[in-house]
This record gives C-alpha cells, structure tokens and sequence, in this order.
C-alpha cells in the first residue's frame, strides 16, 4: 500500500487526520461505557459443622447503572465453577454479559483460559489489568506505531512500513488494543 494514499481513504470515509481524533482514555471510556461491566471476588468466612470455611464470591457491576449482581458463591472456586459462571453470565436469556460486553477483572488464575475463551466466544471483550496486560498494550502500540500509523514529519510515511501500490479494493480496518488503535488500508 501506498502510504501517501492513507489520508485520502480516511477522507473518503469521514475519519479525521489523526491530531484531530479523540485518542484518550476518557474518550474510549465515554464511548463504550454502557457495555463495560467489572467483575471481581470478595471472600467471607463461614462457621460450618467442619469449622470456619472460607467461601468465595463473584459479583458484577454494570459501571453506567451501577447495579450489582451476584453470580455464584463456593468454597472452591475452580475452573469448573468458573466455567459455568461464564455460562451463566453469558446466557442469551438472562446473562449481564449477553449482548457486547467489556469486561474488566484482574489477572487471578480463577479467569483461566479456558474461562476467557467461553466469554470470548459469547461475545464479550475480556480486559484484564495488571503488568501484564499493560506490558502487552504498550506492545501492541509500539507495533502499531512504527509499521501502522503515518507520519507527517516523515512525508506521510510509515516508520518501518513497505511501500506499495495502491490498490482499489474496499476499505478495511485493522484495530489493536481493543480498538483504540485503527490501522486502515485497502484490501488487495
């Protein structure tokens, strides 16, 4: 693809140059925040016949309404409860994920991946938080940065980009970081 070509295709599709965009986190947020719902445990001791028992709970928030839901509650949180939890809150009918979903939890091992390929596969944006996933995004933007994103003070060229031919085909969108970061070009 030629770069050159790349603020035309933008034009044409009503898209700003890149200075003019909103890219910041409040943006993102604003736009999307009736889909983000934030999951996460809190843990309660039990006296039991067999003595004090801890017993984990998972409960979710829907950020916009602020309305809370409990999911499930075990002793034993394993996968298969998880499992079924993402069943649950999947759930075409009653599901607080059905429909497209962001959410937000931490990196415990409880949200296994076998857990976030259920809610993937239902539809729902997991978005975990921590050193890790911060480490990722910034990845991906360096990625998006230096092969993706044209510079002006560079003739409108990418970094580390191959120029090509332009080609006539439709108009197609590349997104990183759960689509904060679009890359468009034209497919071949």
């Amino acid at each position: 693809m030629s770069v050159g070509i790349a603020p035309t295709i933008l034009k044409q599709q009503g898209i700003p140059p890149s200075g003019q965009r909103p890219t910041s986190w409040q943006t993102f947020l604003r736009a999307h925040w009736a889909a983000f719902v934030a999951a996460d445990f809190f843990t309660t001791e039990v006296w039991t016949l067999r003595g004090l028992v801890t017993y984990y709970t998972l409960f979710v928030i829907e950020l916009h309404s602020r309305r809370v839901h409990i999911v499930g509650s075990t002793p034993h949180p394993d996968e298969a409860f998880m499992l079924q939890i993402g069943r649950d809150l999947t759930d075409a009918t009653d599901g607080v994920l059905r429909g497209p979903r962001l959410l937000i939890c931490d990196r415990d091992r409880k949200w296994s991946t076998a857990v976030r390929h259920l809610l993937v596969t239902a539809g729902v944006q997991v978005i975990p938080l921590g050193e890790r996933h911060l480490r990722r995004a910034l990845a991906e933007f360096l990625v998006h940065y230096h092969r993706e994103r044209n510079h002006q003070g560079l003739g409108n060229d990418l970094i580390d980009g191959v120029g090509g031919q332009p080609h006539s085909g439709s108009v197609r969108r590349h997104q990183r970081v759960g689509g904060l970061l679009s890359y468009y070009y034209r497919a071949a």
